[in-house]
Order: C-alpha cells, then sequence, then structure tokens
C-alpha cells in the first residue's frame, strides 16, 4: 500500500496573488489614492483635475475583483476621502458624530465599489462601454446618496468640485447630474486607457465570474490608448463650447451684510443680541456712507441665516432693533431668523421681509421658512430612539431639545425691484430646492447661510455650489454668511467681492435680475432619473454576461 505524505497548508502573504491571479496591495494603495485624488479636487484644494483621476483610480482599482474585495475597495476609498472632506463637522461637537457620518457617506462608495465590481466583463467584452457605465454608476449613487436617509446628505458631490472647470458650463444643460456623468466618464475613459495600455493577457472579468476564455496575449493597444485619452479630454473641455447665461433683466443694487458673531462655535448665538446687534449696526453704518455719497445705495439688503436669533415677531427689542436699520438705509431687508413654534418644543429656520417703518407685531407681509432642515444638526430622526444614542456619543445632544419644522413651499420674495429666490445653508446642495425655486419665479439667488459653527473649509465648499446654481439656472447670486465667506456671484460662476472669514464686513454690487429658463431648469430631475436607468441596464448587462461565462466554464 502507498502512503501520500500531505505538505501542510501554508497561509498565503498578503502580497500573494488573489484567486484570480492579481495581488492585492496594489489595488489597496490604488483605493488610497483614488481618495485622495477626489479629496484635493474639492475647495480648499480646489484641484479640480484631480476627480476624474479619483474616479479612474477606483474603477481600477476593482476592476475583475470579486464583488466582496469592490466593496472593501470601495469603503477605504470613501473613508479616505469624506474623513478629511467633512473635517469641519468635528470642530465643536466631538469627533463621534465626524466619524458617524464620514463612514455613513462611505458606505454609498462600498456600494459603487461592488456595482464597478460586478459590471467589469464590460470592459473586457464591451471595451467601449466601460467608461459609460462607470459615469452610470457613479452618477446612480449620488442619485441614492442624495436622498437617503432622512432627505440624504449631498457633500462631495463630484459636480460640486468643479467650480473653476469648464465642466462647470454643462450645468447650464443638465444641471449638477450632468456634470458628475461628465467627470465620472471622463474618469472611465482614463481608466480604459489604462487597460489597453496594459499588455493583454487572460481576461481579469473571469476571476469574478469564474474561469472562462482568456483574451489572447498582445501588446499595448496605443490605438485605443490615444483614442481613450483623446475622449477624455473632450469630455472635459467640452463646457468651453457652451456659452454662458447672461440675465436679461433690469440691474439692481444689492448689499450683503456680514455681521459677524461674538465667538465661533456651538455657542456662537449664547450672545444673541449681540449677533443681532452687529448686523444692524453695521447696515446703519452702510446707510451713512450711502448718505455721504461712498457707496451707491441698494435697492435690498440681504442679512445671513441667523442673523436674528431672538424671534422678532415675538420681542419688540429684536424688531426694533432690525425696524432701525431698515428705516436707515431705507430698503428691505431679508433677514435669517429663528422663530419659536408654532408648537411646543419646535422653532423654524425662516427668512423674512423686513420693510422700513415696518409694524414690530405680527407676521411679515413675505416669510420663507427652511424646507429641508437639516437632520441630527435641526431637528432628530426618530426622536425617542435617537435621542439616548446622541446623549451617549456628544454631550451637545442638549442642543436639539426643539426640532425645526420644515417649511412647504419655494422661497420665491420680493424685495423692492426683485423677486428673491431665498435658499437657506445647505438646501444650496439640494437639485430639487433650487430648480423649484427658479420655476416659481425668482429673479436672484440668494443663499442665507451660517458658517459660525465650521470653518473657512466648509464656507469655500458652500460657495462652490453657488457658483454651480447660477450657472445651473442662469441666474446671478450671492452667498451671505455671519462670518464667511459671504460674496456675490454673476450667471458665469463668476465670483466678485468675497469676504474674508470670521470678519465684519459690508458688500454692495449691481447684479441682473434673470427672466428666462436654461435647459437645466427646465428639464429638472430628468437626467438624473435616466443616469439612474441606465445604471440598471449596466448592471443587468453585466449580469447576462456573467450568465454566459460561466455556461462557457
Amino acid at each position: 500500500m502507498t502512503v501520500q505524505t500531505l505538505a501542510p497548508a501554508t497561509p498565503p502573504s498578503p502580497s500573494a496573488p488573489a484567486p484570480g491571479g492579481r495581488r492585492l496591495w496594489p489595488a489597496l494603495v490604488l483605493a488610497v489614492l483614488s481618495g485622495l485624488a477626489l479629496l484635493v479636487s474639492f475647495p480648499p484644494y480646489g484641484l479640480w483635475w484631480a476627480a476624474p483621476l479619483g474616479v479612474a483610480g477606483l474603477a481600477l482599482a476593482v476592476h475583475g475583483r470579486r464583488l466582496r474585495a469592490g466593496a472593501g475597495l470601495g469603503l477605504i476609498t470613501g473613508l479616505v476621502f469624506f474623513a478629511p472632506l467633512l473635517s469641519w463637522t468635528n470642530l465643536h461637537v466631538g469627533y463621534a458624530p465626524w466619524l458617524l457620518l464620514a463612514v455613513f457617506q462611505a458606505t454609498y462608495l462600498l456600494l459603487l465599489g461592488m456595482a464597478l465590481a460586478w459590471a467589469s466583463p464590460l470592459a473586457a467584452r464591451r471595451p467601449g462601454l466601460w467608461p459609460p457605465a462607470v459615469a452610470l454608476l457613479w452618477t446612480a449613487q449620488e442619485a441614492l446618496r442624495d436622498r437617503a436617509p432622512f432627505g440624504g446628505f449631498p457633500w462631495g458631490r463630484l459636480a460640486f468640485s468643479q467650480d473653476d472647470a469648464p465642466t462647470l458650463m454643462l450645468a447650464r444643460l443638465g444641471g449638477a447630474p450632468l456634470v458628475t456623468f461628465a467627470v465620472a466618464l471622463a474618469g472611465g475613459l482614463l481608466a480604459a486607457a489604462w487597460l489597453a495600455l496594459r499588455p493583454a493577457a487572460a481576461d481579469p472579468a473571469g476571476s469574478a465570474a469564474g474561469p472562462g476564455p482568456a483574451r489572447p496575449v498582445g501588446g499595448p493597444r496605443r490605438g485605443a490608448v490615444a483614442a481613450y485619452a483623446g475622449a477624455a479630454l473632450a469630455v472635459v473641455g467640452v463646457g468651453l463650447a457652451v456659452p454662458a447665461a447672461r440675465p436679461d433683466g433690469a440691474p439692481v443694487t444689492v448689499a450683503i451684510v456680514q455681521g459677524n458673531v461674538p465667538r465661533l462655535g456651538l455657542d456662537f448665538n449664547a450672545q444673541r443680541q449681540a449677533v443681532l446687534n452687529n448686523h444692524a449696526r453695521a447696515t446703519v453704518d452702510l446707510a451713512r456712507r450711502v448718505a455721504a455719497g461712498e457707496t451707491a445705495r441698494p435697492d435690498l439688503v440681504i442679512w445671513p441665516e441667523n442673523a436674528s436669533d431672538i424671534d422678532p415677531l415675538r420681542n419688540i427689542d429684536a424688531a426694533a432693533a432690525i425696524d432701525e436699520a431698515a428705516t436707515a438705509i431705507n430698503a428691505p431687508i431679508l433677514v435669517g431668523a429663528v422663530l419659536s413654534g408654532p408648537g411646543a418644543g419646535q422653532s423654524r429656520n425662516a427668512g423674512l421681509v423686513w420693510l422700513p417703518r415696518q409694524s414690530t407685531y405680527g407676521p411679515p407681509a413675505q416669510m420663507y421658512l427652511k424646507q429641508h432642515p437639516v437632520p441630527f444638526a435641526e431637528y432628530l430622526p426618530l426622536r425617542p430612539i435617537v435621542e439616548p444614542i446622541a446623549q451617549a456619543i456628544t454631550n451637545q445632544a442638549k442642543l436639539l431639545r426643539t426640532d425645526f419644522v420644515a417649511g412647504t413651499a419655494p422661497g420665491v420674495l420680493t424685495l423692492g425691484p426683485a423677486k428673491v429666490g431665498d435658499v437657506i445653508c445647505f438646501e444650496v446642495a439640494y437639485d430639487d430646492v433650487v430648480n423649484a425655486t427658479v420655476r416659481s419665479g425668482a429673479q436672484l439667488l440668494a443663499v442665507q447661510t451660517n458658517n459660525a459653527t465650521f470653518d473657512v473649509a466648509e464656507a469655500t465648499q458652500q460657495l462652490a455650489m453657488v457658483r454651480l446654481r447660477a450657472v445651473e439656472h442662469g441666474r446671478d447670486s450671492l452667498m451671505a454668511s455671519t462670518v464667511g465667506v459671504s460674496g456675490f456671484v454673476t450667471a458665469d460662476g463668476s465670483v466678485h467681492d468675497a469676504t474674508e472669514f470670521n470678519t465684519e464686513a459690508v458688500v454692495v454690487r449691481q447684479l441682473r435680475l434673470g427672466t428666462g429658463s436654461t435647459l437645466a431648469t427646465r428639464v429638472g430631475a430628468w437626467p438624473e432619473a435616466a443616469a439612474a436607468l441606465g445604471a440598471a441596464l449596466v448592471l443587468a448587462g453585466a449580469g447576462v454576461l456573467r450568465r454566459r461565462r460561466k455556461r462557457g466554464a
């Protein structure tokens, strides 16, 4: 009888090839580099051209991998990207909420990594379909992240990294989804160029779907490399052919008052009367300069969100301070105010139109209520369940004893000669809120915000969103912040008179009212819906290829 001796199994080393014959550590490095490239494409770094490189890096990292590896690599890219991008959220509430938010946002790139790995057989069987497949999957991932859960959190969309890029002008045709699609398509084309540059060996997609026939071994396909790289450059530069909208309405002179706060942080409004007084005093000082002929008289004045955290509809002193400022400047003021009610334990984040010599009692003639309060910042979803958890992970849960009630109507307000579209703080990130405001008749966009609880990185990221919205809807726009950055944005996306952070400032500029509509305004959410449908077809098509390969094996 012959006895066979079996050698003991040796665990694979970290550098050993994966089951499909490919080492994992280069993919890990590529996933990290992908996250870093995405990060530096956003303000305050502003290297917009790095965004397509980040997309290409993740697509290559997960190409031909199993779904589990794709998920892990996508998660790594997401953590490297979102943790530093959202670091401004930990300045005053501690590390736990920041890390939870970053991890949660990274899970969407985990799903994207799985989807890209699932669809990677397209790169081998239909190379020309791979770049648009990457773009469709990326756009669909953002569509999901922008909506779920609790209304979503769109921070970190590829479109918001393109404020200085030629691709920004594509927003006029299809809004933020089209800009994201273009950036991701350029990244997919770069990934395809790299795959064509490498010598063709066994089809790596076989490792994801089982063994199958390999491609013939050959050298780099230099013609395909040049075609893919040239197409990527063309996609990035095509926005140069899109003309900027030119508002065709009358000119108006607008003043932004950035009154500043006594101190930054969550207790910025501990001296609420001081914050209100800062904005009132700065407006009265502006009136003196107007009377002296030092600056133009504004047709309307914009105060930021939280300029009056004392309800001026219930507090006579707050109302008197605002009325004194409006009477001195003799122009309507859009006042960012926190109002009590309507019920017990409830508040409202509002933009109030305050006219000179207005009655200090009763509801104002016009008011906009923020439609999209921020979950876990302005209200607690599922309060009985979430509140004990929030108290356990942060000592700031007491700040959410009241819930902000959402408004139900777009913020189109008449201030002097202009119909102003009021958008409060993070609402500028949501396509539907801004689109509905413009379609309801807004001739000018005003973003009221309060950056006193964050830093200059958050403020500049938000200003980039204002720039995209100005181009998207062909509207001159502005951002008014308590502490900065405040400034004007014309319909071509250019920034004017931007203020410094954490300073008191008043800036005055002439803008033009817009009356027409762009293609992006008219089509609304249809481009994103089409991308979501296209992504579903990509996943279904990849599934068909996998089943065919399995039968062939």
